[in-house]
């Protein structure tokens, strides 16, 4: 029965490539940011950190692969797709430049530097174990309108805009794999329908790529130097030395944790609404303890739910592509063959597959949103957007040798350009996202009582600086003033549930008599 489970479908060469490809380049983003950025020498990145990186989305892998099989089981289904796995990409910039950078960049000791992303690690690890007994709970407190337009905007803007933008780097390639797309996936009469359309893709791609000279003899000779054998080791003895010093740079371990935390509960429902129910608890403890285990190995990032369960889901995938893309996963660090893959298969091959993803997920909020919460999906969309654009808008200054406190906030107005109002919107997008998805759903189906608590926890979610503002604190900068703005939300919302109590108690007024009764 398992090995009819795990039996290996057309979709799921797609599924697994472009998963594959995604965590791959992940790993490739974390390796380039630990060397050439952050100067993390060499030896510690690709013989330490990355291969337990490898385990660890191993380990996640595994676990989900197993929970497809149960519920393949307990269902006498055929149609069960996995959970994707992978590391949670916001956590690759934040522990690169909020922990490791300036711990190295003030003691010059890598050692002590990555012992102190180890227990930031670890932190996470923890809320997302903890988070594991209140996850259905909160899960039936938020409306799926709200999580799953959350999600569309994660889908579209953090994994399909910058491929999208991508692809139209290298017209020549990626139009034609964009039009595949649309054909074989969007369209009811694929093409070349024999061949598995993933491996279409790669090879159409890559074919092209190589015609068109994007891709070079001399980055392949280049990429096999780095290859290797890089067994992972134990660093349980780095996670201790490192927990008497970390208290100071575990400020933004909560704000992220919650936020990951939030894009579990975000992916599990969008499986749900694919008709997969996984069980939260199990799955956020996977992913809790696959981090644990990365953290004592010597990897400082922790994994999550992957996004894009829908659209794996849409290209026919089952079980054994997440199975075979962890496998992956721990295979490429452990021998140092990423360089490699990307030398020979081009990024401008796979990266409408992203884009396709997205497009499902986002797809799947409107299939599954009752028409008057359609506004909801994007009153969602608007935290995203603005972090998008301010991680943009950051990088260009960064690139110029500038910064926004350099230009002056007027100077930017006066160009249109609302810094400030990046800023507070985009800071704390996932959780921002869901906030006001809440406010605004609990406006629209007159649940004047849920949207107060949403604006009390607005408050005191800015109080602390988890959203609205650029880094964790209490009372910070204009949070006072956004504060008072939430809790006039909820003095509304009250204030509307009084005048509905009112409305529902009145007597009915009394019939007309009519003239001569």
């Amino acid at each position: 029965m398992n090995g009819r489970i795990l039996e290996w479908k057309r979709g799921d060469w797609a599924a697994y490539f472009g998963l594959m490809t995604n965590n791959l380049t992940n790993l490739l983003t974390m390796m380039g940011l630990l060397i050439f950025v952050v100067g993390i020498p060499k030896e510690i990145v690709y013989g330490r950190i990355a291969p337990a990186f490898g385990v660890a989305v191993l380990a996640a892998s595994l676990c989900y692969t197993w929970f497809g099989i149960n519920m393949a089981r307990q269902s006498q289904r055929q149609d069960v797709t996995a959970l994707p796995s992978g590391p949670s990409a916001p956590s690759i910039f934040t522990v690169t430049f909020l922990v490791l950078m300036p711990v190295y960049q003030q003691t010059g000791d890598a050692d002590f530097a990555i012992q102190i992303g180890l227990v930031w690690c670890f932190v996470e690890a923890l809320i997302l174990a903890g988070g594991a007994f209140v996850g259905d709970a909160i899960r039936r407190m938020i409306p799926r309108t709200v999580l799953l337009s959350c999600l569309s905007g994660l889908g579209l803007l953090l994994l399909a805009m910058n491929p999208m933008l991508q692809a139209f780097e290298a017209p020549t390639v990626s139009f034609i794999v964009l039009l595949l797309i649309f054909i074989n996936w969007f369209g009811k009469k694929p093409i070349f329908a024999r061949i598995p359309t993933g491996l279409l893709l790669l090879i159409a791609g890559t074919l092209l790529a190589w015609l068109s000279g994007l891709q070079s003899p001399d980055d392949i000779k280049h990429s096999l130097g780095e290859l290797g054998f890089n067994p992972p080791g134990v660093h349980i003895d780095s996670f201790l030395q490192g927990l008497p010093h970390a208290l100071p740079y575990l400020a933004s371990a909560v704000p992220l944790g919650l936020a990951n935390y939030i894009f579990d509960l975000e992916n599990i429902e969008s499986a749900h609404a694919a008709g997969d129910p996984y069980n939260t608890r199990n799955v956020m403890m996977a992913n809790g303890l696959s981090s644990i285990l990365g953290c004592m190995l010597g990897n400082p990032f922790p994994v999550t739910v992957y996004v894009g369960h829908a659209g794996w889901k849409a290209m026919g995938a089952r079980i054994a592509y997440t199975l075979a893309s962890g496998v992956t996963m721990f295979i490429v660090p452990l021998f140092g063959l990423g360089a490699f893959m990307l030398a020979v298969i081009p990024m401008t091959a796979i990266v409408p597959i992203l884009v396709f993803i997205g497009i499902v997920t986002a797809n799947q909020v409107v299939r599954e949103t009752p028409k008057p919460e359609v506004p909801v999906i994007f009153i969602c969309m608007f935290p995203w957007i603005a972090n998008w654009a301010l991680s943009i808008v950051n990088s260009v200054m960064n690139a110029a040798g500038t910064s926004a406190a350099a230009l002056g906030l007027d100077v930017l107005h006066g160009k249109g350009v609302y810094y400030q109002g990046l800023v507070h919107l985009g800071s704390g997008a996932p959780l921002a996202s869901m906030l006001w998805g809440c406010i605004a759903i609990f406006a629209i189906t007159d649940k004047p009582l849920r949207g107060a608590l949403a604006g009390v926890g607005g408050a005191i979610l800015v109080l602390f600086g988890v959203i609205h503002s650029p880094a964790v604190g209490f009372a910070q900068g204009t949070s006072l003033w956004f504060v008072t703005a939430y809790l006039m939300v909820s003095v509304l919302f009250v204030v509307k549930h009084v005048l509905n109590r009112r409305e529902s108690t009145a007597p009915a007024p009394a019939p007309a008599v009519a003239e001569g009764e």
